[in-house]
């Protein structure tokens, strides 16, 4: 478990998600065929979209600051988390039931999962998994 948490808490895994991020973020500005075809699925009004580049750009930046501002890195993962659980929830209400709804809960749980452990910094994850103090 602390191997997992260790790798999670990783300040690069938050920099490949930034990184994911920001891509979406490029590809929602003018969305890809792809894209409008899945906001189109749940139903999502087109005067509306302008956000999610907005969104993504925020949380794209907000993650990449992980080893600088883990406590924002940590709320932007939070706040995904969230962003995310509406997603599938979009997704479920609309009986959009196939692969876009699994990409956006694997996502859902991704960021919940970094949502929870947040990055390390100059503690220990050993430390604070267990909460005891290194020798």
């Amino acid at each position: 478990m602390v191997a997992l948490t260790r790798t999670i808490s990783d300040p690069r895994v938050f920099a490949l998600f930034a990184a994911f991020q920001a891509g979406d973020a490029v590809i929602s500005v003018k969305p890809i065929d792809y894209v409008a075809r899945c906001l189109d699925s749940v139903h999502f009004p087109q005067r509306n979209r302008w956000i999610f580049p907005v969104i993504k750009a925020a949380s794209a930046v907000g993650l990449a600051v992980a080893p600088k501002f883990p406590g924002l890195a940590r709320v932007t993962a939070i706040m995904l988390t969230l962003y995310f659980a509406a997603a599938v929830g979009a997704h479920v209400r609309a009986k959009d039931l196939g692969f876009n709804a699994a990409a956006a809960t694997s996502l859902l749980v991704s960021y919940a999962a970094l949502a929870l452990v947040g990055t390390h910094t100059s503690t220990s994850v050993a430390t604070t998994v267990t909460g005891a103090t290194p020798r």
